[in-house]
């Protein structure tokens, strides 16, 4: 299959799109966009590759689905559009940020400013239907997403891998932490952040702590 996609991610990527169950999941991604509304818009499906090459990830941050409100959803896990107000979880990693490194809070909360600096911004399901969270979860994607975590697992050392929640940390174990730094906290929703082990963990500075003890750039979040 001709699927538009990152050169660097398909050349690693292009044994899943041979295989029966991506054909399937196309098939089905299509009558869904075609029945009504559906998040990302289409072209932005493969947005968090597109916008971070495979030789240039330094950070994996996993999210578990899009945003299923009308003008949300861009393609990267956490992140709205410019001029979206910010949803609970996304305030969260934002006053963190400030608390931990001093970054004033940002206008907007398009986080394409960090996956152009390396940060893979990779939600488990990459669609869903309009109002409906975890509508698309079925349909195959995170079979290709996990191809995706394994092929930089297999391939790249030294990353940071922050896994928030119980979804996004039952994916370590596809990573050699004696490669890599796995940061593993509660989900930044206030249902989890709220009752502890959110707030003060210092993940940020933590990340790019270690990016610059591999000779990296930090990440400016």
């Amino acid at each position: 299959m001709n699927v538009q996609i990152e050169p660097s991610w398909k050349e690693y990527l292009q044994g899943e799109f041979e295989k029966p169950y991506f054909q399937q999941l196309t098939e089905s991604v299509r009558r869904e966009y075609s029945a009504g509304a559906c998040y990302p818009p289409g072209k932005l499906i493969f947005n968090a590759f597109n916008l971070c090459p495979f030789n240039e990830v330094k950070v994996v941050i996993i999210g578990q689905d899009p945003y299923h409100e009308p003008g949300q959803a861009h393609g990267l896990s956490f992140s709205v559009q410019e001029g979206v107000q910010f949803p609970p979880s996304l305030q969260n990693i934002f006053k963190e940020i400030n608390n931990d490194l001093g970054t004033p809070i940002p206008e907007n909360g398009d986080l394409s400013r960090w996956a152009q600096q390396g940060v893979l911004l990779l939600n488990a399901t990459l669609t869903v239907r309009a109002h409906q969270a975890n509508s698309h979860s079925a349909l195959g994607w995170q079979k290709f997403t996990d191809a995706a975590i394994q092929a930089l697992a297999a391939n790249r050392e030294h990353l940071v891998y922050m896994l928030w929640g119980g979804y996004a940390r039952s994916k370590a174990y596809m990573i050699d932490k004696n490669r890599n730094l796995v940061l593993e906290s509660v989900h930044p929703s206030p249902l989890s952040a709220n009752r502890g082990g959110w707030f003060d963990q210092h993940q940020f500075s933590r990340a790019n702590n270690y990016l610059i003890e591999q000779g990296l750039t930090p990440i400016e979040w």
